[in-house]
């Protein structure tokens, strides 16, 4: 795993673009604003940019693969065309599934399942129908926060981008898979709920 995954603080930063078919953040140390990964959706089909235009956004395939400054992919973030509920990989550098993200049914404010490899449920990721705040939670322990970070009436207004800060609580191990999974959740929110 990627040492950069080690961190407990990441801010995330939609690229601003007022008609983009792609999703492009940068992820940044919140500390001393420098950027330490990159998110991008490289292998974006023809079709899929059409219907990035249209009311069928939400239900277009993605795959958002995450690098270090190096260029070292750290992970990929993918889900397949969704009609109702999304399903969404977590795979680690080498391509081997991390865990998935399984939307919940009548989800008030947005509710997912986070499930390791074999399917078995780990934690939740619950978010509130009355802010931007999601967490990750199993018997009442929160391991992370994700939270909106207001980009100012004009940006949020006439484009699409968002910005989210993280915060992994110290309890979760250094190199532990969960680590991957909650990065890639910061994208499941954007791409899923908030699109």
């Amino acid at each position: 795993m990627n040492p950069v995954l080690n961190r407990n603080l990441f801010f995330v930063k939609e690229h601003v673009g007022m008609f983009k078919a792609s999703n492009n953040y940068n992820i940044h140390d919140p500390e001393n604003q420098e950027v330490i990964m990159e998110c991008r959706e490289p292998n974006l089909g023809v079709f899929t940019k059409i219907f990035r235009f249209t009311d069928y956004k939400r239900m277009t395939p993605f795959e958002v693969v995450l690098t270090d400054t190096q260029g070292n992919k750290v992970l990929t973030v993918k889900r397949g065309v969704s009609i109702f509920l999304s399903e969404v990989q977590v795979l680690d550098e080498n391509d081997q599934l991390v865990g998935m993200f399984k939307q919940k049914f009548f989800s008030i404010g947005g509710k997912f399942d986070i499930l390791n490899p074999s399917g078995e449920v780990l934690c939740q990721l619950k978010g509130k129908w009355t802010s931007w705040d999601f967490k990750f939670i199993k018997d009442n322990v929160e391991f992370a926060h994700v939270s909106k970070k207001w980009a100012g009436l004009g940006k949020e207004m006439f484009t699409t981008a968002d910005n989210y800060m993280l915060e992994i609580n110290d309890q979760v191990p250094a190199d532990n898979p969960m680590r991957q999974l909650i990065l890639g959740a910061v994208m499941v929110i954007d791409m899923v709920l908030k699109e």
